[in-house]
Formats: structure tokens, sequence, C-alpha cells
């Protein structure tokens, strides 16, 4: 063999273990991702019972109920559909009604979001970067007196979906 085929071979064959060495990361991160989606999202394309995904919106302003021990129920809105949400642990200290959310879980069976995470805002002007995005995208104004461009609360749109 010349040199110049040894080289060629010597170049191919670091490119076929880059190559391999490329496919199995993303193969092992591929279990690990979790895709993010509003209530909204999740009407027009739902999602497979226990696939895991963040949900992201805003917390609904009245849906707060705390029961037993650490198991806390509330509704996450885009202010255009809302989805109840089931959390057993501590809730940060920023969580309150009507702030951003992200929350990280699966759908059970009866169409509720069951999390493991929980994660709000850290200050008064900020959210979540994925839930601004998506909010923006949908039309809906962000702040306390927002109004979504049907005329809507957050209030109104969860009490929309409950009578549905």
């Amino acid at each position: 063999m010349t040199r110049k085929q040894r080289r060629v071979v010597f170049i191919f064959s670091g490119l076929a273990v880059l190559g391999l060495a490329l496919g199995l990361v993303l193969f092992a991160l591929s279990g690990t991702i979790t895709y993010f989606r509003t209530p909204s999202d999740l009407a027009q394309n739902p999602i497979p019972t226990g696939q895991r995904f963040r949900l992201g919106g805003l917390v609904a302003d009245g849906s707060v109920k705390r029961g037993q021990s650490l198991d806390v129920e509330f509704q996450v809105t885009d202010t255009i559909k809302a989805l109840p949400v089931v959390y057993r642990g501590v809730l940060p200290d920023l969580f309150r009604e009507g702030q951003g959310v992200v929350a990280e879980g699966r759908l059970d069976p009866d169409g509720r979001f069951r999390a493991d995470t929980v994660l709000a805002k850290h200050d008064e002007n900020y959210m979540p970067p994925e839930v601004a995005k998506s909010l923006k995208e949908k039309g809906v104004k962000l702040g306390p007196d927002a109004v979504h461009p049907a005329g809507v609360t957050a209030v109104e749109a969860v009490k929309a979906d409950e009578k549905q």
C-alpha cells in the first residue's frame, strides 16, 4: 500500500469512528429529550398518555387547591386553553396564581398532567423563554391586566374550558 493510500484509509477510518461516536451520543440523549407544549398545543396535537414533556403557561387565577400533605392541584393556561396539573411536593417560593410556570411530567389516562417538577419565574420581570415565546406567538399579552385578543382573560378562559 502506498503512503497516499494509507493516509486515505486512516482519514476514512477516523471519520467512521467519529460518526459512530456521534451516533451513539445522539441515541443516548434521545431518551432524555423533553418537548415543551402549551395547553393549546396539546388540544391541537395530543400527546400519548405516559410520554414525558414540559407543560408551560400561566397558573390560572383561582385554580390552586392544596390537598393533604404536599398534594397540590392547579391549572396551567395560555389564556386560550387550560390543563389541570397534579403535583406532589414542595412548590417554589415564587409559585402563585397568574405567574409563569413550567411543569415537567406526563399525562395520565384521565387527561390530567402529573408533574414531578415545577419551575416558577424568579423575579417580577422574568418568564421562562419558551413560555413567553409560545404565548406571544398565540397573541397573548402578558401582565396582570392582560386580555386575550378575543377579549377573554385567563380566568375566563379557564372557566370556559371547565364548561366544555
